[in-house]
């Protein structure tokens, strides 16, 4: 039976500790352990969330992990692995709410996509919605591959924008390898992605692949007349 930190001494739970204080008064392991809520039999939380911070350099490391190598962890499995997952998720977010930003330039593009794409370690696709006068009014990720290889899905990406009453977009992916340089996939997908956007009368702001430090917009050939 899985050891929960309500074995411990009520003064010593990091949950009454946080109610108590703040959350800003507790450590690291202690809010872990708040996620992970239980450890394993003659193991709590406090000693999983410990030993989950020391496998991978701590939270900064930890917040990479992909889900199902958090879940291979003893006493992670699927549920603790997802919980850990959306946390870090939402501290992103929070992190770096949409501003009411203007896509002029690649740069711009490249501005906003970092916050969805770094220390990505699979390729992930981020569609920037924009109004009529390019304004950002959404980020969606809409799809994430491998270590090497994510598909742009063109229809999912057309959808995203409609459903989110955009009217130019924009797009971004990562390349985890740390090789910026577009492939001809990559030249192929932009160009797919620009004539069917010219189709159903949304504007193609561009794509941009961005590689650690390093970004590269992937350059469009001319629309089909």
């Amino acid at each position: 039976m899985a050891t929960t930190m309500s074995a411990l001494p009520v003064q010593d739970r990091p949950r009454e500790r946080l109610l108590a204080l703040g959350a800003g008064a507790l450590s690291d392991q202690e809010l872990l352990a708040i996620l992970l809520r239980s450890g394993t039999r003659g193991t709590g939380a406090p000693e999983l969330a410990a030993s989950l911070l020391s496998a991978h350099g701590g939270v900064h490391g930890l917040a990479s992990v992909l889900p199902e190598e958090l879940a291979a962890a003893t006493g992670v499995g699927l549920a603790k692995a997802a919980s850990l997952v959306a946390a870090f998720e939402l501290g992103r977010r929070a992190g770096h709410p949409e501003e009411k930003v203007v896509i002029r330039s690649a740069e711009d593009v490249v501005r906003v996509a970092r916050r969805h794409l770094d220390g990505q370690r699979r390729e992930r696709v981020v569609v920037l919605v924009c109004d009529a006068s390019n304004r950002l009014t959404h980020t969606i990720v809409v799809s994430e591959g491998s270590v090497d290889r994510s598909a742009v899905p063109v229809r999912e990406i057309l959808n995203a924008v409609l459903r989110h009453d955009g009217r130019a977009f924009a797009l971004a992916h990562n390349h985890p390898s740390g090789n910026a340089e577009p492939s001809s996939a990559d030249v192929q997908a932009t160009a797919d992605v620009q004539d069917a956007a010219g189709v159903v009368g949304l504007r193609f702001l561009g794509h941009v692949v961005v590689a650690h430090k390093a970004w590269v917009q992937v350059q469009p050939r001319p629309a089909k007349a």
